[in-house]
């Protein structure tokens, strides 16, 4: 397949205001003008992002399309300089890339756009702005709603990720271009370092949904998107939602692929690869080439039914099978409700209290916010202890049981603090006790009203409120117990709130319904099946990739995770340039404090050639009391064989908590 096509290793894209954006170009075999697929990243396409690009755009390219890897601005080989995830800077640039591609001579004016995760995000954004070049989208782990279903916040409350995501944003920015492309590699490199944004800060600044996370956000008006969209994702990754809300919002032909995989292409997941490729070229075929092949006549859904299968952190394949539903919402979805009862779930209201107080550790089975940023060692697994530490409510279950949706939790309430959350997981335990999530949300409960305009609690005042779980697919065998466990923390997914707090909860106005599915002696959909055979990178692997993850106690009594992620080193084969990779992370929280709470991240990136050595190393840390949130981070760059420092900097940043 390497010999079907053609590859512009570096391609310049001009931009109105003096700025250049590099791009990586692979052509089909055949002369002429073909449609083209952009993928518009920060990750840097040189070493980045290069080992999967080698599984996609030359796959792309082999069926005829002209894919284009593009770095955004102040990333990997692009001049200028980043300011934030999916500025305006970044989406503005983003159409002028689109109208440069339309206007090249080996693309015939019809672009799509893939991407997962970022490039999932602003493919849809970029929808929205409608620009004429843009024809169909392939999203995959994406968001339609920056504030409720990113890596920041989930359910008002503050994600532990936004620090650790800016943590790994700090490490990726503060790497150099490439001198074989760019002769003032040396001077961009330290402005950039200089300059590096403090994205925890930026974000920690808006703990409610106001502008700065409407500005992306396709939900706030899902008739601006009228191109067709391909939505996937994976049980196993962060981004479950989205699917469902396009499928069941916009009014261009839409379709959603729902998998047992993590946050990877689902041709290279972990847990259970899947033919990804057709796919996406299945759905660009139909929308750039206008091909009929019955891309618009696909189920609405189609997804895999996850089921019992003993869970541990490990990736390995998933138990389950595939469905199909025609049309989302589906009149084969049915409201089941139950009551909360004392620790059962009851068929019809029941008077009495029952308290949620826990330790501030519950979470050390929660596994990763976002499995497949790993190696391994990421997923949930038993969650018995969680549960043992939580408020639970069960129902044995004499038939099966299948959910498909987003289940919806109503509580009715009092606290004893101004300031509280509440974290719903649901559970399919097995008869041996071995309990599996299936899924959960966290809720800060100051946003009861709204998650614009917030309000402290008033201790031993009642309220009320209804929240959504993250969407699933699960059946539960009969003989298993469905397990709603509630607690007032999740760490390390959610960071806790500044106090211990009790919840009381009025179970007769408590409530879990459930999306059951009902359908009888149906079909296997067509699913996506096992990857071909596709190309693979081969690098010159120097030190191949490694991982541990351990859970502990210090000695001041404090729950410790420390987890290593060594993503190797390798040359590159194309143009050899050698780059390596590894962090350690640590999480720790005293079981009766909740502002104990840190977490400590520290990259290294080393790049070098023959005549060229660079070092990077990076620390970044949070931490809390009370009232406050405190950020540091610093960084230290060297060059050359002795390791001549170039720069060292530090930044601290203190901010006030509010309501979370």
């Amino acid at each position: 397949m390497q010999n079907e096509i053609r590859t512009l290793e570096n391609e310049w894209i001009p931009l109105p205001d003096g700025r250049k954006l590099a791009a990586r170009v692979w052509l089909p075999a055949l002369p002429g003008a073909a449609p083209a697929i952009l993928e518009y990243l920060p990750y840097r396409k040189r070493d980045g992002t290069a080992a999967r690009d080698e599984t996609t755009h030359r796959v792309f390219a082999a069926h005829g399309y002209a894919c284009v890897r593009v770095d955004i601005a102040g990333t990997g080989d692009s001049q200028g300089r980043f300011d934030d995830e999916y500025s305006e800077q970044e989406l503005c640039d983003g159409e002028e890339v689109l109208k440069w591609i339309a206007g090249q001579d080996w693309c015939d004016g019809h672009v799509g756009m893939i991407g997962i995760s970022w490039g999932g995000f602003n493919g849809l954004q970029l929808a929205y702005r409608r620009p004429p070049e843009l024809k169909a989208v392939v999203t995959m782990a994406s968001t339609a709603d920056r504030y409720a279903d990113d890596i920041h916040y989930m359910g008002g409350c503050l994600l532990s990720d936004n620090a650790n995501w800016a943590a790994q944003m700090f490490a990726y920015l503060s790497r150099p271009a490439d001198p074989d492309l760019r002769p003032d590699w040396r001077d961009d490199w330290i402005a950039r370092m200089e300059l590096l944004p403090d994205l925890a800060a930026d974000w920690l600044a808006h703990p409610t949904r106001d502008e700065f996370w409407k500005h992306g956000s396709v939900c706030e008006d899902w008739s601006r998107i009228e191109v067709p969209v391909l939505a996937i994702t994976g049980w196993a990754d962060a981004y479950v939602n989205t699917p469902l809300t396009l499928v069941e919002n916009l009014t261009s032909p839409t379709k959603a692929l729902i998998g047992p995989w993590e946050h990877r292409y689902p041709h290279i997941s972990k847990i259970e690869a899947a033919d990804a490729h057709s796919e996406i070229i299945g759905w660009f075929d139909r929308w750039l080439k206008g091909e009929l092949n019955g891309a618009e006549t696909l189920p609405a859904l189609r997804t895999f039914v996850q089921e019992h299968d003993n869970p541990s952190g490990k990736n390995k394949p998933r138990r389950g099978r595939w469905v199909s539903e025609e049309s989302w919402p589906s009149n084969t979805i049915q409201e089941r409700i139950y009551f909360l009862g004392d620790g059962a779930l009851c068929p019809a209201a029941k008077a009495g209290e029952v308290d949620i107080a826990n330790p501030a550790s519950v979470g050390s089975a929660s596994g990763y916010f976002c499995p497949g940023m790993r190696i391994d060692n990421e997923l949930p697994g038993d969650q018995v202890e969680d549960d043992r530490h939580s408020t639970c409510f069960d129902i044995s279950l004499d038939a099966p049981l299948e959910i498909v949706g987003r289940p919806r939790l109503k509580l009715a309430f009092r606290v004893d603090q101004p300031v509280a959350q509440v974290v719903a997981r649901l559970c399919d335990v097995a008869p041996d006790g071995v309990s599996q999530r299936i899924t959960y949300r966290p809720f800060n409960l100051t946003h009861h009203k709204s998650h614009e305009t917030p309000d402290a609690l008033v201790p031993g005042e009642r309220y009320e409120v209804e929240f959504e779980l993250n969407a699933c697919a699960h059946r539960l065998r009969a003989g298993h117990r469905l397990r709603l466990a509630l607690s007032t923390s999740y760490w390390p997914i959610v960071w806790p709130s500044p106090k211990p707090v009790t919840i009381t909860l009025d179970c007769a106005g408590s409530q879990l319904t459930l999306p059951q599915r009902r359908v009888a002696g149906e079909p296997e959909p067509a699913n996506p099946g096992p990857p071909d055979k596709f190309p693979t990178l081969a690098a010159d692997v120097l030190r191949d990739p490694s991982s541990t993850s351990r859970h502990g106690t210090d000695d001041e009594g404090r729950t410790t995770l420390d987890a290593f992620d060594d993503f190797g080193t390798s040359r590159d084969p194309y143009h050899g340039l050698i780059s390596g990779s590894h962090v350690a992370t640590h999480y720790s929280i005293h079981p009766d404090d909740p502002a104990s709470a840190k977490m400590v991240a520290d990259w290294r990136f080393e790049f070098r050639r023959d005549h060229w050595q660079v070092r990077i190393d990076t620390h970044s840390r949070m931490s809390c009391d009370e009232t406050h949130f405190y950020l540091h981070r610093s960084l230290r760059a060297t060059e050359g064989p002795d390791e001549t420092e170039v720069l060292s900097k530090e930044w601290s940043r203190t901010i006030p908590r509010g309501l979370l």
